[in-house]
């Protein structure tokens, strides 16, 4: 499968809307610190985005958040995604009738540790990931919306009928099979 990451970003149609803004890294020697979100930063923050809450997952190596169903937000809310710690790959998938990527899948390889960036995910595209490292991943969400049980939406992924690259209906165990170390 194809994954993207900032280093190969340019070679890959994005979804319309996401978007991979890069974080700097401020290393010395007592360890690292890394901003997670700022007011000024373009894109990520202001407009319709701005900040309504945080909130963190610790998930399992090889688990997959909602493993049979997409998740998605019908109205108002953008998610923004940042792996604090791990590897995960996050999944989205244009369902909006009328986008201009509609009926693309895009796969992004997110690190803890290589290259971090924030992953703005469009409200009404279909979405979720899977830990991909040996270890528990941290996943840190700066969503646009307050929790609401009106924006939590879910499509079984037999219903959605994404497909990948290959043309075939996309499931998890198709990047397990990429991560067969896990």
């Amino acid at each position: 499968m194809d994954y993207i990451t900032l280093q190969n970003k340019d070679n890959h149609k994005i979804i319309e809307g996401v978007l991979m803004y890069p974080l700097k890294v401020n290393r010395d020697e007592s360890g690292i610190l890394i901003e997670t979100l700022r007011k000024d930063w373009p894109g990520i923050y202001g407009g319709d985005r701005e900040f309504a809450m945080q909130y963190m997952s610790v998930t399992e190596p090889r688990v997959a958040r909602d493993e049979s169903v997409w998740h998605y937000h019908p109205t108002s809310q953008e998610d923004r995604f940042l792996v604090a710690y791990g590897e995960i790959i996050t999944a989205v998938a244009d369902n909006r009738e009328g986008s201009e990527t509609e009926g693309i899948l895009n796969l992004f390889h997110q690190k803890s540790d290589e290259e971090p960036y924030i992953l703005v995910i469009p409200k009404r595209t279909l979405h979720g990931f899977m830990v991909v490292s040996k270890t528990p991943a941290v996943l840190l969400n700066f969503p646009t919306a307050l929790y609401s049980p009106q924006e939590e939406g879910r499509v079984p992924y037999s219903v959605a009928k994404v497909k990948s690259l290959d043309g075939e209906l996309f499931n998890w165990d198709k990047v397990r099979k990429e991560f067969p170390d896990l």
